[in-house]
């Protein structure tokens, strides 16, 4: 795996150290040295005090001995508080036999001081460093410490190697990186704005960008077929676990003169390089753990496919369960609940699952508990079990054997199998489908270990309709729709594709991207069906409007999240671990203590009064 964070071969400044806390081997054995570091951990042997030294390259013991340093230094270094940073000098020795620490790189010697200097002494800590038990809003205020712990900081290390990794393989492709403006203007779609109110122009306001699609595109039009950037993007939105509150970073990138399959092969070479290159990441530095990704070319699912199959638009594929619509079995059986959802235009959608007969009825009770409690469903699933002495469950009895046998031949499953049942309407049956889906095979042992599954989601609507019955964009206005201006004119909206598309990997959207509506009159026509009239076009898009009339290529392109991206490979589940200063779920800032009340002179600036 390539580092590209500070290098043992760096030279260093020898007044404050000669070899980095990672650098000292039992080839340095013999040589006088200096080290800078934290006091990490320490422990009083009889006299002899033991520091574990670390820096951000890893750990050293240094030895305070008292026949060298005299009983005045012992006590002095006894007393400097944890997390103190000091500087030590001495001869690396050799540890006594059986003494070496194995899991250490630098565990085969040790530096027996001769001198120190305390360069930064450290009060009381707020909180041990080693006490995984503290609140995480402690941590949040105290983040610079909670950066020093092992595994936190080795996460964020990551992230800087990723991104360097993502960065040259795309300058290897001819991208260049180019910066977009942070301050712009508002725009009617998407996630709300975070907006700057302007000094010099009171009433009016900037936005920070959700993402730099109407820069990037307006970069093709200027001529640059190849651009990419690691940009920040703002969005003021509710918080989960996987998504920031405020603030993430996404790597950018657009191409001209291309289709949606030139897309595909860049991101398979680009992403799923990065990903093969860190696969095997385990935490503390080394590429040992053994994971590995599928190979390209990734499998592209239709998005109403992906729904049906696994009620998500983001399915994990290491599940190798499958979803089916067995509606019109349930229509003619005797089970009235059933009937009457199917006849409220719901529907009944059954998960078969191989082997499941040999779980405890306490499983299936939990299974049922668990959707109710966590999921909301309505009722627990019904299910079907088949044992070789036939078939059994509480839903046996509304059904002929041979629409069981059917049922089971559908989902490729036989005898020591069960089906479960969901009945609902879209798309509430989804939020308890899918992850039913992934807890029944992980509970039975059947998805993948060790892999990471991409695929393409792929044929996006263009529009969807809203409980109100207006019609909007179902995903990103700016894209191409399937058939162009003609199906703009003459197709039910509803039914129109785009070319739109999103990556997705063990259950997370990573990528989500298309090819751009470039021509104007498409534009306007495909804002027209969404509720918008010509002239918001031309005001909130005026740029593009502008330059979408002066010559603009075909292109296309997409942006990948990083913090995702860090959460997949640190095999992590909350996406604050892998933010460097990251916010709370309130979109607060407890370091900084934002976002903060202002002076009245700054408001009367910006001639801003507050209710």
């Amino acid at each position: 795996m390539r580092v590209y964070a500070m290098s043992a071969t760096l030279p260093l400044n020898s007044t404050y150290r000669t070899l980095t806390c990672g650098q000292p081997r039992v080839d340095h054995v013999g040589q006088t040295v200096k080290l800078s570091g934290w006091i990490f951990r320490r422990r009083d042997h009889g006299g002899v005090v033991f520091i574990d030294l670390r820096d951000t390259t890893g750990i050293t013991q240094v030895v305070f001995k008292p026949d060298t340093l005299g009983a005045d230094v012992i006590e002095a270094i006894t007393h400097t508080g944890m997390e103190s940073v000091i500087m030590v000098e001495g001869k690396l020795i050799a540890r006594g036999e059986g003494l070496a620490n194995p899991n250490l790189p630098t565990g085969e010697v040790e530096l027996e001081v001769t001198n120190h200097k305390v360069l930064g002494k450290a009060d009381p800590l707020p909180y041990a460093l080693a006490d995984d038990s503290v609140p995480e809003e402690l941590k949040l205020t105290y983040r610079f410490l909670d950066l020093r712990r092992e595994d936190v900081s080795n996460t964020i290390k990551l992230r800087s190697d990723v991104i360097a990794s993502l960065r040259r393989r795309m300058w290897d492709k001819g991208f260049r990186e180019f910066q977009t403006p942070i301050l712009t203007a508002s725009s009617p779609e998407g996630a709300r704005d975070f907006l700057v109110p302007s000094r010099l122009h009171p009433g009016k306001f900037y936005a920070l960008p959700q993402a730099p699609q109407q820069f990037k595109q307006l970069l093709m039009v200027s001529g640059f077929d190849k651009y990419f950037q690691v940009a920040p993007c703002f969005r003021d939105e509710d918080a989960r676990a996987d998504r920031c509150p405020t603030d993430f970073y996404q790597l950018d990138l657009e191409m001209s003169f291309i289709q949606q399959d030139d897309v595909f092969n860049l991101v398979e070479d680009v992403v799923g390089g990065t990903f093969s290159e860190f696969a095997s990441w385990n935490g503390n530095g080394r590429n040992d753990k053994g994971r590995h990704v599928v190979g390209a070319p990734w499998v592209r699912i239709p998005y109403n496919e992906a729904l049906l199959k696994y009620s998500s638009d983001k399915p994990d594929l290491r599940c190798p369960l499958e979803i089916s619509d067995v509606s019109d079995v349930w229509a003619d059986s005797e089970f009235g609940v059933f009937k009457s959802i199917i006849a409220s235009k719901g529907s009944i959608r059954m998960i078969g699952v191989p082997g499941a007969t040999t779980q405890p009825r306490s499983w299936f009770d939990n299974i049922g508990k668990w959707a109710q409690d966590e999921l909301g469903a309505p009722a627990a699933p019904g299910y079907i079990t088949w044992k070789e002495d036939g078939f059994g469950g509480p839903l046996t009895k509304f059904l002929k054997p041979e629409q069981i046998e059917g049922m089971f031949a559908r989902a490729k499953i036989g005898v020591g199998g069960v089906i479960f049942f969901v009945a609902g309407k879209e798309p509430s049956i989804h939020k308890i489908l899918n992850p039913l889906r992934v807890r029944l095979g992980k509970d039975c042992g059947l998805n993948e270990e060790g892999v990471f599954k991409f695929a393409w989601i792929v044929d996006f609507p263009m529009f969807e309709e809203a409980d109100d019955g207006k019609i909007d964009f179902s995903h990103n206005p700016f894209s191409m729709p399937q058939g162009g201006l003609e199906a703009l004119q003459t197709q039910d909206p509803l039914t129109i594709k785009a070319f739109q598309y999103d990556l997705v990997c063990n259950g997370y959207e990573l990528i989500s991207g298309g090819i751009r509506n470039h021509l104007p009159e498409a534009m306007i026509k495909a804002f027209e069906i969404a509720g918008y009239g010509e002239e918001t076009v031309k005001d909130k898009f005026r740029g593009m409007w502008k330059a979408f009339h002066l010559g603009t290529p075909p292109h296309g392109g997409c942006a990948l999240g990083i913090e995702r991206t860090i959460m997949l490979l640190a095999e992590s589940n909350m996406v604050r671990e892998v933010v460097t200063f990251p916010m709370t779920q309130r979109g607060e800032d407890l370091l900084m203590g934002a976002p903060a009340v202002v002076e009245e002179r700054q408001l009367k600036e910006l001639h801003i009064k507050l209710r």
